[in-house]
């Protein structure tokens, strides 16, 4: 595969998704910039919840793809960060190379962009400047090697081939009555969204029930849009990821429902009439 470029020649776009916050992030921001003063970086996401692999997995993953062929991602989520996690670079079937730790969090965008082969980097062949302890590897390993990456070295050039490891998250399971899954992420607004395909619920569904700990169960009208599930009350409706998404009109489902990531949400298919409002 050859090194990433976008069209025209220029420099591909680097891309940052991390954790660590905007203070961390900015120096990351900072090396790539002192390498590569003319390149294009991207900030995605640098408040994600603290060591959450599976739900940064899954945004990289739904944005990365929005990206142009042979951008560079670099995502930092990195609870192993110093251990014995390996740091590696992704390169895939468009083009496109991913650069972080290897824990999975990368597996999921590798796959929708068409697979990848992995290189393990090696420090030495960074040129960088010395690392600063062993916390930091987004500044001392990731950006230098993105870097790297921009000026058109080869993944290659920067480590030796390996196998890196894959990320299985929890499959969503569907029944005649209605299905169960998992809570994948919850947006800055409090929304919750499942992993539940939004196309599995049936036509003219008007509410579902969502069952709860205890057996307990809430049922709330399946809507097209935040306005008509109506300020304060709570709703279901087809996220923006195409799954099926919990929300509290102008209000935060995720405190309503006293939710986190990776809970399980199982929902019954509730009545049906005529068209749902539009």
């Amino acid at each position: 595969m050859a090194p990433p470029r976008s069209s025209g020649g220029r420099r591909p776009v680097v891309t940052l998704l991390t954790d660590v916050g905007w203070a961390y992030a900015a120096q990351m921001k900072g090396v790539l910039l002192r390498d590569l003063p003319s390149s294009r970086v991207v900030d995605l996401v640098h408040d994600l919840p603290a060591h959450g692999i599976e739900e940064a997995a899954f945004l990289v993953r739904s944005i990365g793809r929005q990206f142009p062929a042979g951008t560079i991602h670099v995502v930092v989520v990195d609870p192993g960060v110093g251990g014995r996690r390996r740091p590696v670079i992704l390169q895939c079937g468009d083009g496109s190379c991913l650069v972080g730790p290897d824990n999975g969090v990368l597996s999921l965008l590798s796959d929708e962009l068409g697979g990848a082969h992995g290189f393990q980097i090696d420090p030495a062949r960074l040129r960088a400047r010395p690392r600063v302890g062993a916390t930091f590897d987004g500044r001392d390993l990731f950006a230098p090697a993105a870097g790297r990456l921009a000026r058109g070295d080869r993944p290659s050039q920067l480590g030796a081939p390996v196998q890196y490891r894959h990320l299985r998250l929890p499959r969503p399971r569907r029944t005649r009555a209605g299905a169960s899954g998992t809570i994948v992420h919850i947006d800055h607004f409090g929304n919750l969204i499942t992993n539940l395909p939004g196309e599995w619920v049936p036509d003219r569904t008007r509410t579902l029930a969502v069952l709860r700990s205890g057996g307990r169960s809430v049922t709330v009208p399946f809507r097209d849009s935040y306005e008509e599930i109506g300020a304060g009350r709570a709703g279901a409706l087809v996220s923006s990821f195409g799954t099926l998404e919990l929300a509290v009109g102008r209000g935060r489902a995720d405190r309503r429902f006293r939710a986190r990531v990776a809970q399980p949400v199982r929902v019954r298919w509730g009545a049906r009439g005529g068209r749902r409002r539009h």
